[in-house]
């Protein structure tokens, strides 16, 4: 079961720490704990008393916490609903306050990074252009009133996508128009016989940088200057405090020295008799920060292109038949059973089954596997997917938000957003960078002040400003969470779908894995053999009978084995009553005014009902084949038996034997019974199984192992598996399971193919590679940069960093750190 909690009292990333950790600890909770909203959504494997999750949280400080009312959705308007659907999201691609999110553009509050819109599936508004002339634009379709061309459909956000890089980008120019001349008149100092002392001395060349540099001080990087106020005035201290205060002070000094020259003494001044001015530093240093910021936006975009193509798969327009007449609709407007025609090469809009005809669709994009899918009458078919070379109708079943690619996409954001346990580290180094960083710069200009050579003034000022620069926390902070996008994207685009990166980073130290049987290695799609009936009053077709009537209020995967059977057999369902499902046992009901009851050995013992021993006997031998038996019985006596076979998927046996040797322990933990569960071992050869395992029984059996220190990952797919899946350390759900089970799991196999659980633990252990190639990368090069920049190699080099260098190799650092994360893209998941 989840709940949703309120939980008042939070003021930060360290009370969101502290809450989610002792909710975590309290026996058969998972939690997790957001800031904004301030709320808890809490997993529990038994009803938890809110009294003792309160008592828990005013052990660690003055918070409390309130279980949310439940959302009456009736209530709420559909348009309202459709509004907040489409509402745009925007987020720190740092996570600085973790999976906090806003309702529109601008800069973190923490850090001061560009907010990044979160990708939606929200149809776009349908607009036309020309091929040959873009700027022809219409809201509908037809010809170019230019050139006659038919129009084409257009995405009217595509624009919107670009809109920071493009903003950038012209600042970006306006900055290097205004700062070239600035630099080429302070580098031309070193010219002898300079020429441009000819037209006038330097003491008017300084004044004419200082008109140039005013563009890209107030208009092309005043942001960096916002931001690092915003960041001293909130006092999270970031890489735009370095930034702001080195090249403020460079500049502000530099104008300061042009109106009051003589208060300074001749150490500061030119052999032109001019005090040392540092526009060109000043402006160098943030157009280059600004270059950075540039390329930053372009690796952006690169980083969630896996959403970006999976949001390609969605059409915005599709075919509805109303009395047999086929009607051009926008997605939006498609309801729940609506007829929809599907032609050859479409895309499918909306998740349904198939009307009439049939088709080969490639799911691809969905389960990551090539080969075509052949479906038929009554077979489902998902958002996205593409038709083969056949036309159907459609009966559509989930719209919207309801889909399976809405929700493997609002997965993967979701995902996106979350915070692995590993960026801890980086966050609390993070809380020490800047003002260390600071005290640095400072002990810099005093040591070079005191003890550098001449002018011992102008060496402290520079190398306290190269210090502030080439500092470069935003490395640091991208490190992770670059390397969770572009993996959970990655992860999407083949199958595996992750709920969080916590899951991400767990996956990779999993030693037990513990599986299902129906539906994890076997199809899933069981199948009757044979009805029996071992009483001389009962013919097969009435034990048949009998068994339909029971299953017809019943989901089970081998009651609708039975039913199909029946139907196939023209057997009418009889109505029952008092209908009743035992976990992991089987069903009872009246029927008729006789208590009837369907199930394994477990339930018929928990009837009384005596089953004879040549009866017994038989039953073991077709269960020895690996073979499902249910029992049928009316009120105390035994009248028959019904034989359901279930295939092993075909990719079970070299999945498992692939995990095995990865030195995975598999073990198959199923409600079957001891012969069944036994042959299907053999079958997969695995490390061990347990049979007649009961719901609870597959709960502590998880955390018995847990207890000897194992790290436990549990496939499966069906109701009863939820309480085990949401105890494992990962919870694997097979995506062709029920939407429990993948509610209850960390990752979901689109496929529901247990090769999946190789991949995943490949992408997980590819994943946490990068993220500490990322850490290594961004520590190494502040530990080596800062020194270096300090004037660590000048008594024995000579070698001095220029300000504007420390700014290049700065803004470069944490593009490397993005792209070194986008190398995942190219990862073989095999």
């Amino acid at each position: 079961m989840k709940h949703t909690y309120t939980i008042t009292g939070m003021t930060g990333d360290n009370c969101r720490d502290k809450v989610e950790n002792v909710l975590n600890t309290i026996e058969g909770v998972s939690a997790v704990v957001t800031l904004n909203p301030p709320e808890a959504m809490i997993t529990m494997t038994k009803h938890i008393p809110g009294e003792t999750l309160q008592a828990a949280l005013a052990s660690i400080g003055n918070y409390k916490i309130v279980m949310n009312a439940p959302a009456n959705n009736s209530e709420i308007p559909l348009v309202k609903k459709q509004d907040e659907r489409n509402k745009a999201i925007y987020y720190c691609p740092m996570h600085c306050e973790g999976d906090k999110t806003y309702d529109k553009p601008g800069n973190c509050p923490v850090c001061g990074m560009n907010l990044l819109k979160q990708e939606s599936l929200k149809s776009p508004e349908l607009q036309y252009t020309c091929p040959m002339h873009p700027e022809i634009v219409r809201s509908e379709p037809g010809s170019c009133p230019i050139c006659g061309m038919e129009l084409v459909s257009i995405h009217a956000n595509a624009k919107e996508e670009e809109h920071t890089y493009r903003q950038l980008l012209q600042k970006f120019k306006i900055a290097v128009i205004f700062t070239a001349p600035i630099f080429l008149i302070a580098m031309s100092e070193m010219i002898p016989n300079n020429p441009l002392f000819n037209w006038m001395g330097l003491k008017y060349w300084n004044w004419v940088q200082l008109l140039l540099s005013l563009p890209v001080i107030f208009y092309a990087t005043w942001m960096f200057f916002q931001r690092a106020w915003q960041s001293v005035s909130t006092w999270h201290l970031n890489m735009f405090t370095l930034i702001g205060i080195g090249a403020g002070v460079a500049w502000l000094f530099s104008v300061f020295v042009l109106f009051f020259p003589s208060i300074f003494p001749d150490q500061f001044k030119t052999h032109h008799g001019t005090v040392y001015v540092y526009f060109e530093a000043a402006t160098v240093i943030l157009t280059l920060v600004l270059l950075g910021q540039l390329l930053e936006a372009k690796a952006h975009g690169k980083t969630n292109t896996a959403i970006k193509e999976l949001m390609k798969l969605a059409p915005n327009q599709a075919t509805k038949v109303v009395d047999n007449e086929e009607h051009l609709v926008t997605i939006d407007t498609i309801q729940k059973g609506d007829v929809l025609r599907v032609k050859p090469g479409e895309k499918i809009p909306v998740d349904g089954r198939i009307r009439t005809g049939e088709a080969l669709i490639d799911e691809s994009m969905i389960s990551g596997e090539p080969i075509p899918v052949e479906k038929k009458v009554n077979d489902p078919v998902s958002s996205g997917t593409i038709n083969g070379n056949k036309t159907f109708t459609m009966i559509a079943e989930k719209v919207g938000a309801e889909t399976l690619l809405s929700q493997i996409i609002e997965m993967v954001n979701s995902a996106s957003r979350s915070r692995a346990p590993i960026q801890k580290l980086a966050d609390r180094i993070s809380g020490y960078f800047v003002p260390v960083v600071i005290l640095i710069a400072i002990a810099t200009f005093v040591v070079w002040a005191l003890y550098g050579p001449e002018p011992s003034y102008i060496y402290a000022f520079v190398n306290a400003i190269s210090v502030l620069i080439i500092a470069c926390p935003c490395a640091l902070g991208l490190a992770t969470p670059m390397s969770v996008m572009v993996g959970v994207g990655k992860g999407a685009q083949s199958g595996i779908l992750i709920k969080n990166a916590a899951s991400l980073e767990r996956m990779n130290v999993i030693n037990v894995l513990l599986i299902d049987k129906t539906g994890t290695v076997t199809e899933g799609k069981p199948s009757v053999e044979n009805v029996i009936s071992i009483h001389p009053h009962y013919t097969p077709d009435e034990v048949l009978q009998k068994i339909i009537a029971l299953n017809s209020s019943s989901e089970h995967p081998l009651a609708q084995a039975t039913m199909q059977y029946g139907k196939d057999r023209g057997i009418q369902i009889s109505p029952v009553s008092s209908f009743e499902a035992i976990t992991g046992k089987g069903v009872i009901a009246i029927l008729k005014g006789e208590k009837i009851g369907l199930g394994n050995a477990q339930l018929m013992q928990q009837l009384a009902v005596h089953i004879p021993s040549e009866t017994e006997e038989q039953v073991k031998s077709i269960q020895r084949h690996g073979k499902t038996v249910s029992y049928l019985c009316i009120e105390k006596t035994l009248i028959g038996f019904v034989v359901i076979s279930d295939k092993i998927k075909v990719s079970s046996k070299v999945a498992i034997h692939k995990l095995q040797t990865e030195g995975l322990q598999v073990v198959m933990l199923t409600g079957d019974n001891e012969e069944t569960a036994k042959a299907v071992s053999e079958v997969l050869n695995l490390d061990g199984f347990k049979a007649q395992m009961l719901p609870e029984d597959k709960l502590n059996e998880i955390k018995r192992l847990q207890a000897e220190g194992r790290k436990v990952a549990m496939a499966g797919d069906g109701i009863n598996d939820a309480p085990a899946l949401s105890q494992a350390d990962i919870g694997l759900a097979m995506g062709t399971g029920t939407d429990v089970a993948i509610e209850s799991a960390d990752i979901t196999l689109v496929k529901g193919d247990l090769q999946g659980i190789s991949k995943a633990r490949l992408l997980s252990q590819q994943v946490m590679k990068n993220i500490k190639g990322n850490l290594f990368f961004a520590l190494a090069y502040n530990v080596l940069g800062i020194p270096i920049a300090a004037g660590l190699l000048y008594p024995f080099f000579g070698i001095l960093l220029s300000p504007m260098i420390a700014a290049l190799a700065m803004s470069f650092s944490s593009v490397s750190v993005i792209l070194n994360s986008l190398r995942l893209r190219a990862i073989e998941l095999n």
